[in-house]
């Protein structure tokens, strides 16, 4: 028995539309099932800083978001690159996640070779807030303004000194960034980490830093050091009588530091849309704001592009900052 030519088209037009019907709602329900096991945050540092901290508070508030368990991975060292590589290096499938900093701004101008590209390796997912360093001085110095130490410098050319937690580390570089700006010669002196640096500063071994908010806050209540001015172009909510150092006489000055989410390179935009959406909620849970905002982070998660355009413009910037200042490769 046959049928109808018109029938069989009409059968077989049917049967493709089913067909491709069911493989939207496959399609549809693969990607609703996103995600389906737990998910890596990649902190490229050691355990216990405030990078891991704030690591740490995120994964927290997107397991409650997400429905699955995102796992924090420290994989330190390489001036954030080996926990860099490791995401780029990962599966586009949002289980692999990297907590971007500062470094990975300089990275490309402070490294002639790096295992991956920084504009091309990573998708944006969101950029968290962004937060000052504060410029602090011995409380043995005789300036208690950055316009009296600015006046001091210049009649003492090579005489102060600017401690750092390492070369091109964001204390190197606003270091680095104020001398350019102020035109003032004040000469570099790298520890190996923070807590070296701030107790010779304490001590007067030299003469003034640029450090986090959560590091000398402390520090400063208790009069073992003064802080002179932030370096955002704003002041901090945290700490408003504390002037910003553009507006205490180093005009167009601004050196923040920053926390940003990406994925790696061909993550599909559905899954970067709900990343992005779970990270706006987990900033405002109470005991996150509360951690992060004592150390001066100021949240704002907008879309993935407000990042790549963040970052992109961080980068410009310090690759002439660290090439007028000839900063060599680590």
């Amino acid at each position: 028995m046959t049928f109808p030519t018109t029938l069989t088209r009409r059968a077989a037009i049917a049967l493709a539309t089913s067909c491709l019907a069911l493989a939207g709602l496959a399609s549809t329900a693969a990607q609703a099932a996103y995600p389906e096991r737990p998910i890596r945050l990649i902190v490229p540092f050691p355990p216990g800083g405030g990078t891991d901290l704030v690591g740490r508070q995120l994964a927290e508030g997107m397991t409650q978001n997400l429905g699955q368990t995102v796992v924090v991975e420290n994989r330190g060292g390489g001036s954030t690159i080996i926990g860099t590589e490791a995401v780029a290096k990962a599966q586009p499938d949002g289980y692999t996640l990297l907590l971007a900093t500062f470094a990975h701004a300089v990275n490309p101008a402070l490294h002639k070779k790096l295992p991956y590209s920084t504009f091309d390796a990573f998708a944006p997912v969101a950029l968290i807030g962004r937060s000052p360093n504060v410029l602090v001085v011995s409380p043995k110095a005789p300036f208690k303004s950055v316009q009296e130490l600015l006046a001091y410098a210049r009649s003492h050319p090579g005489k102060l000194t600017f401690g750092s937690y390492g070369n091109g580390t964001s204390a190197h570089l606003a270091g680095e960034m104020f001398k350019s700006l102020a035109k003032v010669d004040i000469v570099h002196v790298p520890y190996r980490g923070s807590g070296p640096a701030l107790t010779d500063l304490m001590g007067g071994q030299i003469d003034m830093m640029f450090s986090t908010v959560s590091s000398v806050a402390q520090l400063v209540k208790n009069d073992q050091l003064r802080a002179l001015a932030v370096t955002s172009a704003q002041r901090s909510p945290s700490h408003p009588d504390w002037p910003t150092v553009a507006e205490a006489g180093v005009p167009g000055y601004v050196v923040e530091s920053w926390y940003g989410i990406y994925a790696p390179a061909g993550t599909p935009a559905d899954v970067i849309a709900h990343l992005n959406a779970a990270l706006k909620v987990a900033v405002q849970a109470p005991g996150f704001r509360r951690n992060v905002e004592e150390e001066g982070l100021v949240i704002n998660v907008g879309e993935p592009a407000q990042l790549d355009t963040f970052v992109r413009g961080e980068a410009q910037r310090w690759d002439k900052i660290i090439k007028d200042a000839g900063i060599s490769e680590q």
